[in-house]
């Protein structure tokens, strides 16, 4: 028992690390603000807790949905994998035209009040549609697939947001010469096109 929960938490691990380290406008606030050194420590607890209460009602609301409806699993993996494809496209389309000034500027005055900077970070994060379609409907059928263990599913994707948004915050610092330069962008969105298209065509392909 203890091996199919390790298993399981491992899984809901990798899963919410995937999803979650799609290069967007959140991920990109947070990476400016690490870079800045800004309100770091806020903006981090707004996305991990964030991301805990949404694969919460994610892991509790589908399942029992999922419960009800079978059938459920299958619309939202055909609709999950369309998503997921048409977002890594998207990506791989600023690859090949990448958007002029998409570095990251770390220069000139601070990013502002800390209340702004949770502010912005609040809008990002409940007023983004993908968020969701990510937390509570990708890893809440995702989990609901884990049966009895999907909890253990969902402690390891809010483990990962945790993770991921505490690297990138503090981290950030550390990568600012590197996060200047357009062709860094171009790599990571690269990143995210391949992994968001092999994740699409494996909902697919399992719906």
């Amino acid at each position: 028992m203890t091996h199919g929960i390790t298993t399981a938490a491992l899984a809901g691990f990798g899963t919410g690390l995937s999803l979650i380290v799609a290069i967007g406008a959140q991920n990109a606030f947070v990476l400016r603000q690490g870079a800045r050194r800004h309100a770091v420590l806020p903006v981090v607890a707004i996305c991990a807790v964030s991301d805990l209460v949404l694969i919460v009602l994610g892991v509790a609301g589908v399942g029992a949905f999922v419960n009800a409806w079978p059938a459920a699993l299958t619309v939202v993996g055909f609709a999950g994998g369309a998503f997921l494809i048409c977002y890594g496209v998207l990506a791989a389309r600023r690859v090949l035209r990448p958007v002029p000034g998409a570095a990251l500027s770390t220069e000139g005055a601070a990013a502002g009040s800390a209340r702004r900077a949770v502010l912005t970070c609040l809008a990002m994060t409940w007023l983004n549609p993908h968020v969701y379609l990510d937390t509570v409907l990708l890893l809440g059928s995702l989990a609901a697939d884990r049966g009895d263990l999907r909890w253990a599913f969902g402690i390891g994707a809010a483990l990962a947001s945790l993770t991921w948004f505490t690297t990138l915050g503090y981290g950030a610092r550390l990568l600012s010469g590197f996060l200047a330069r357009p062709a860094a962008w171009r790599a990571l969105d690269g990143l995210v096109a391949a992994t968001m298209v092999t994740m699409g065509g494996m909902l697919l392909a399992r719906a």
